[in-house]
């Protein structure tokens, strides 16, 4: 009784130290220590084995992914840094105009994000641009907020095949396949995710008009908006979008070869390429980086600077992340969790909608999707490979899966974003909540259905 109990207070308290903006890596740890106290693991294995280390350790999941978020980070801030995609959100803002502004923030941050560059970016780059275009169409920030949660952290993540997000890496990386995998499905949940998504956010712009409701200033606002000027003189937008292209096509390329009977699956390259998730990707990425040297001449005397400060960028993602793994890792010693896996995988339910019960509430536990996916994929996926469940499907069922109850008030995600444009759960978060978890839960049920028809 005292280990389930325990069990259950360590998860609250992980909720309630995130939305009371503890650091994650304190929670995460004072979270694990009450865990294994009241259920008997010991504090020195805990501390020195179940947290750190294992498949599911901290570090075990920092040293395995760090090139890909290294490379990620970099060039993330090579775009930011040279004005590439300040440059790309200007042109697209130009092209649609001011009535359109939550389909141009949408579309700004999905076209950034599906092109490897990291979220926190993309937001960093947005933000700035978003404070006008507000201002001139009126546009409550709860909108734009909710626009860009649509647009950089659900379809592009999760669903689209070929992106480099973490999510789709981890899910390639622990079962044999490519990023590619249950593309149907995924472009599926994708299309579902950015009509429902765009629809209601449309039709609370409507309902904002009608009562009044428009663009109110704060100080965050006046302060990004100063950075805004700096983001006008990046290169033509043409030429900014060849490091985005680059990165995706150095993806598709083996993929397209194979189609085109160019090349077959035994081509060394090819080889390498499909059977490395983690490194093909970052290969994209480091590609994507060079580029952005070699194409904008004004950018390359501070190359240097924005590698390392794109460098130093990474490492308190992937900290984050790693963190919550380290508390699931802690978790999954108990006999509770052993009970819980146990019971999921005994419900009378179709197996693909058993992986998606079973991997949103590992997600939804750890406020995490990228962190509740490898907690899945370490203690859920043979299971339910052994039912007969297809890999490809559920590579992206599992993946979809992840990406909805993660977004929880306690994300971290939600709370770095909430904070950055200086708004409070109360004021945002609804909108948040209905194009992060609501849309992404359809979606991946649709999908589902999908799924069981091919």
């Amino acid at each position: 009784m005292l280990a389930n109990l325990g069990l259950l207070a360590g998860l609250v308290l992980l909720i309630i130290m995130a939305l009371r903006g503890v650091n994650i890596l304190i929670a995460a740890l004072v979270s694990s220590l009450l865990v294994a106290v009241t259920n008997g693991l010991g504090i020195s294995p805990t501390l020195l084995e179940h947290f750190p280390f294992g498949p599911l350790g901290a570090f075990s999941f920092a040293g395995k992914f760090f090139v890909l978020f290294l490379a990620g980070a970099v060039f993330g801030k090579m775009m930011a840094s040279s004005g590439a995609a300040g440059s790309i959100a200007s042109a697209i803002t130009r092209g649609l105009g001011a009535k359109h502004t939550i389909l141009i923030t949408m579309l700004v941050c999905a076209l950034l994000t599906y092109g490897g560059v990291v979220v926190f970016v993309v937001v960093f780059t947005m933000y700035p641009l978003g404070v006008a275009l507000m201002r001139e169409a009126n546009l409550p920030k709860r909108l734009f907020c909710g626009a860009i949660a649509l647009g950089a952290g659900t379809f592009t993540m999760t669903a689209l095949p070929g992106t480099p997000s973490i999510h789709n890496v981890i899910a390639a990386s622990a079962l044999g396949t490519d990023l590619f995998a249950g593309a149907l499905i995924g472009l599926t949940a994708a299309v579902v995710m950015f009509v429902a998504g765009m629809v209601y956010l449309e039709r609370q712009w409507t309902k904002a008009r009608a009562m009044g409701e428009g663009y109110a200033v704060n100080a965050q606002d006046e302060y990004m908006e100063s950075m805004a000027p700096a983001l006008k003189h990046g290169p033509r937008w043409q030429l900014s979008i060849l490091p985005l292209a680059l990165v995706l096509g150095t993806i598709i390329l083996p993929r397209l070869l194979i189609a085109l009977g160019l090349a077959d699956s035994d081509t060394a390259v090819i080889g390498f390429a499909n059977g490395e998730p983690i490194i093909w990707p970052s290969i994209a990425l480091v590609i994507g980086a060079a580029s952005c040297v070699l194409l904008f001449p004004d950018f390359r005397q501070k190359a240097m600077e924005s590698m390392g400060a794109g460098a130093n960028d990474a490492i308190m993602p992937l900290l984050n992340t790693a963190a919550v793994i380290g508390f699931g890792s802690v978790v999954t010693q108990t006999d509770g969790f052993s009970a819980f896996a146990q019971w999921v995988l005994d419900l009378p339910l179709p197996p693909l909608l058993s992986v998606f019960a079973s991997v949103s509430v590992v997600s939804a536990i750890v406020g995490s999707g990228s962190g509740g996916l490898q907690i899945f994929m370490q203690t859920f996926a043979e299971n339910y490979l052994a039912m007969g469940v297809a890999p490809e499907e559920l590579h992206r069922i599992a993946t979809l899966g992840s990406g909805g109850i993660d977004s929880l008030p306690h994300c971290g995600a939600v709370i770095a974003m909430l904070t950055i444009m200086g708004l409070k759960h109360k004021e945002a978060y609804k909108d948040i909540f209905v194009v992060t978890v609501a849309i992404p839960v359809l979606a991946t049920l649709i999908a589902i259905g999908v799924a069981s028809l091919v």
